[in-house]
């Protein structure tokens, strides 16, 4: 779980603006699945979606995202992972592989992220900001994303990371507005499902 806890460029939950946030979210409170849900409605409710209100300066670091109180998915995901790890609440990176559109191609990353419950394992937890269709909750066990996959071709990724992928921090980082990031949402090629002889 260590990796999960730890400080980095990106989750720099040391940074005394995210520390004294953190802190602040878990005033008065001892369990830390509550502490868990107000810094996740925090963010969720809080730091608005940069592409939702076409809010600029694009925001990587955790500390970037709220000072300016903005940031696409993948930048408020960072946020979160600081604001828990901060206390002591191991926090990971998941990502999903949506159409950009409706449905079928282009596809680009959605960042979400996963928290370690003593009750209840590793639950995932979606903070981009909620909006018409859009109805992301904290609801233990139960997990309640922003968005469900809607074909064969969309996937939730398995892994839980301890830092943002590469291609999402190089886009966050290399682009100057908002609009920049949407025309280059980032990617991965993701391997074609191999059919099971044991599979009709």
């Amino acid at each position: 779980m260590q990796q999960y806890l730890q400080a980095s460029d990106i989750i720099n939950w040391q940074h005394p603006a995210v520390l004294t946030k953190a802190q602040e979210l878990a005033a008065g409170l001892a369990n830390k699945t509550e502490i868990t849900r107000r810094c996740f409605e925090f963010v969720r409710d809080q730091i608005r979606h940069s592409w939702d209100y076409r809010q600029n300066p694009v925001t990587c670091r955790a500390s970037e995202v709220l000072e300016q109180g903005t940031g696409y998915c993948y930048a408020k995901s960072h946020l979160l992972a600081a604001l828990l790890r901060a206390n002591g609440i191991p926090a990971g990176l998941c990502y999903q592989r949506l159409s950009a559109g409706e449905s079928g191609p282009p596809y680009c990353l959605h960042g979400l992220n996963a928290v370690w419950l003593e009750e209840y394992g590793w639950y995932r937890v979606d903070a981009r900001g909620n909006k018409p269709g859009v109805d992301a909750q904290f609801c233990p066990p139960i997990e309640q994303l922003a968005f469900r996959l809607q074909s064969a071709e969309e996937v939730d990724l398995p892994e839980i990371w301890a830092e943002p992928l590469a291609v999402v921090v190089q886009v966050l980082t290399a682009c100057a507005t908002v609009e920049e990031v949407y025309n280059n949402l980032p990617d991965v090629e993701v391997l074609p499902k191999i059919r099971s002889r044991y599979e009709k």
